[in-house]
């Protein structure tokens, strides 16, 4: 701390200067506070995306994509000619899963380039908290991934899928997606803010994409494949939630899928989280 000598008839002095004052945190903000910033950026990036609304091109397009061609081209491959809508009823789910890994690496590319164009120094000077700025991007990603979903279904009923259990069963399936896409959202953040382009984490995300994706029960059941490769699928998140919508949406034992999805996304939460938030605090 450095001191101001100031000088009077015989004596002298010293003041300190006045110190700098932190911004304050998410302890000093409190709930309610962090709550209203939350829901301030949250207004903020929908808006953002209304002004840009190319930016939803990835949500509204990639479902129809991917369900066309994996029915047609791979159904009956799969499941044999003729039998396209078995193969929906089981190709459907899966691809709730996947969807939530596809747009968490859109988060990834967008936090990185909005350092670039310099909108989170923006962020990072004003009194909010920091994690805010990273909630309030997952909770509008969260939204592009329900709409992702829901036209996912909606061609799924076109081509034949059918609920076999209950509605609420349906709504738990894509609640439990949300939950799982929300952790891997953390996952592609931290990547955002460590790489140093938008290319960079796009091809990060693809070395862990495409393993993840192909190496699970999404688009075809894993009694197909060699042992090694099975075993791989075990323990793969994908395929919990693969298998854990499945069971929800078509009936079947689920205890064991939807606690290990759960589990994975509980642990990849509370390691990510705070990596990405500090280094969200930190990055230059």
């Amino acid at each position: 701390m450095s001191t101001v000598t100031t000088s009077k008839p015989g004596s002298t002095a010293t003041v300190p200067d006045a110190a700098p004052r932190d911004l304050p945190d998410e302890g000093r903000i409190g709930l309610r506070g962090n709550l209203r910033h939350i829901s301030a950026l949250v207004r903020r990036n929908a808006l953002q995306i209304k002004q840009d609304p190319e930016s939803m091109f990835d949500v509204l397009f990639m479902p129809i994509i991917f369900t066309l061609l994996f029915v047609f081209v791979f159904g009956g491959a799969i499941s044999g000619k003729g039998n396209q809508g078995e193969y929906v009823n089981y190709l459907v789910p899966g691809l709730m899963a996947m969807m939530g890994m596809n747009i968490a690496m859109a988060v990834g590319t967008g936090v990185n380039d909005d350092f670039k164009k310099g909108v989170m120094d923006r962020f990072r000077s004003m009194p909010i908290a920091r994690s805010s700025v990273l909630i309030a991007k997952i909770v509008v990603e969260l939204g592009r991934m329900l709409v992702a979903i829901t036209i996912l279904l909606v061609m799924g009923f076109i081509l034949g899928l059918s609920i076999k259990t209950s509605v609420l069963d349906l709504f738990l399936a894509i609640g439990l997606s949300a939950i799982f896409g929300a952790s891997l959202m953390w996952i592609f953040i931290l990547l955002g803010l460590t790489m140093k382009t938008a290319q960079a984490v796009q091809g990060m995300a693809m070395l862990v994409l495409m393993p993840l994706q192909f190496g699970s029960s999404i688009f075809a059941s894993p009694t197909t494949m060699p042992g090694w490769l099975q075993a791989f699928t075990d323990y793969n998140p994908l395929s919990n939630l693969a298998d854990a919508a499945r069971g929800l949406m078509n009936g079947g034992p689920v205890g064991h899928s939807v606690t290990m999805t759960l589990i994975w996304s509980v642990a990849i939460t509370a390691i990510t989280m705070p990596l990405a938030v500090r280094k969200f605090r930190h990055k230059t």
